[in-house]
């Protein structure tokens, strides 16, 4: 075991900045403005497939089956091993505006077979 020696020089305490001067410190970083609404808008969010999923209160393989998803892709998705291609994100955005009606349509055909 060794012995761990501290320091005989007292540092100063911190300053705390006023939320006003943590405001203006952040606006003066060229590297770190605000969005503004035209950057909003710009963006697209594309839904999680896990927030979707535990807003259905699905499990992995509930979701997976219901949804016609490989249970090893939603896993990868969720774990960040892997990003849902284009037309995924699409099917992602359906399935989280509408899940129902995904699910009805799915099943149906499923049925119809």
């Amino acid at each position: 075991m060794s012995k761990m020696t501290i320091s005989d020089k007292t540092l100063s305490p911190l300053r705390p900045m006023s939320a006003k001067a943590v405001e203006r410190a952040a606006r003066q970083d060229p590297d770190a403005q605000p969005l503004t609404g035209i950057d909003l808008r710009r963006m697209k969010r594309t839904p999680q497939a896990k927030i979707i999923r535990r807003a259905l209160e699905l499990t992995q393989e509930e979701f997976a089956l219901r949804y016609h998803i490989p249970i090893g892709t939603l896993r990868d998705w969720e774990q960040g091993r892997a990003a849902p291609d284009q037309p995924t994100q699409a099917y992602l955005i359906l399935i989280a505006r509408d899940p129902d009606h995904v699910d009805r349509m799915l099943n149906r055909a499923r049925s119809e077979r």
